[in-house]
């Protein structure tokens, strides 16, 4: 655990919190069950709510414990101020925090309006100025040679359920969430579309609004997976592994479905292999940029991933400008273009 956690810990216990006016308590209580009405995921409210009670426990023992409707602006900027200073908050820390805040001002004013005490309350936290957020950790931009390597090391070294793991990441730009909800039995040749990829059966819970997130179904290159995936497949019929998730872990003899933290500590280990930073989120950026750089159009590209907006393309493409350039333009001007086929992945 971070320093920087711990000192969260110590700021958010239960003994203070009982201490906070029960006016207080009673909205954070009353405004956690409006996010529960409106679908939000549990893991945002959870958020939502630690983050509420750093601040009220800030106000229980340096502002009088005021209740939140005599909060006032000067001691909106005290707060942050104190988190900066105080607790070593990054820019974007603060503002995380100062968007709870504003969203629960933002609350108050839609729906408490007609209680005598917020008759005339006005959210004062969206006109104070936002810290810059700043990137907290160095991007880490993987080459396909580069990931190539990381696999033969895990293979060499027999760890090959975690290879099969840094090959679906690749092959299907997955997050860790979703990765851990892919079953053994879906990589079969009844589930091979356009002769090149895997697509579920059933539907994966992706990242969205509410509990049970955006369900979609899944495509994985089978070039750049089956040969990992075979050879998981053998390990866990040596070790005499049954269960149906593709990524499993061991918990008091069983074997079950892997969760978040195993790939977390999964990621540990890859970075034993190389000089970057390793993290699965980069491989979504990799198959992006892999994507890119094969000529498949943006459009494309986002009915694959399921994203919404093209712009999500943008987002994860690390492709160089100067590398786009070259693939159409050369001393003879506008070059005629080979368009690659999504069976050459």
């Amino acid at each position: 655990m971070s320093g920087r956690k711990t000192v969260y810990n110590n700021i958010v216990t239960n003994e203070d919190w009982e201490q906070v006016c029960e006016h207080n308590k009673d909205l954070v209580e009353e405004f956690n069950q409006y996010n529960k009405s409106v679908d939000r995921s549990p893991q945002t409210i959870k958020q939502y709510n630690y983050q509420l009670r750093i601040f009220f426990i800030w106000n229980l023992k340096y502002n009088k414990n005021k209740p939140f409707y005599k909060v006032k602006k000067r001691d909106f900027i005290k707060y942050f101020g104190w988190v900066s200073e105080e607790l070593g908050a990054s820019p974007n820390r603060i503002a995380s925090l100062r968007a709870v805040l504003s969203s629960l001002s933002n609350y108050i004013e839609r729906f408490l309006d007609e209680e005598d005490e917020y008759e005339s309350f006005r959210n004062v936290v969206k006109i104070i100025e936002a810290p810059t957020k700043i990137a907290v950790r160095k991007k880490s931009v993987f080459s396909e040679e580069e990931i190539n390597d990381l696999l033969n090391n895990l293979v060499k070294n027999e760890k090959y359920q975690i290879a099969c793991c840094l090959a679906l990441a690749v092959a299907s730009g997955s997050r860790k969430s979703e990765l851990i909800q892919f079953k053994c039995d879906w990589f079969n040749e009844d589930n091979i579309v356009l002769g090149c990829m895997y697509k579920t059966p059933e539907t994966i819970r992706t990242k969205g609004r509410g509990k049970m997130g955006k369900p979609l179904e899944k495509y994985t290159f089978v070039k750049q997976f089956k040969p990992y995936y075979d050879m998981w497949m053998m390990e866990r019929q040596k070790l005499g592994i049954e269960s149906e998730w593709l990524f499993v872990r061991l918990v008091n003899g069983d074997w079950v479905q892997a969760i978040d933290d195993t790939l977390s500590s999964w990621a540990d280990t890859i970075n034993r292999y190389t000089e970057k930073d390793f993290y699965f989120h980069a491989n979504r950026h990799l198959w992006t940029t892999n994507l890119k750089r094969a000529g498949i159009p943006s459009d494309v590209i986002k009915e694959l991933q399921g994203w919404e907006s093209e712009e999500m393309v943008s987002v994860y493409s690390d492709l160089d400008v100067s590398e786009t350039l070259k693939k159409y333009f050369d001393e003879n001007g506008i070059k005629e273009i080979n368009q690659t086929n999504l069976t050459d992945l």
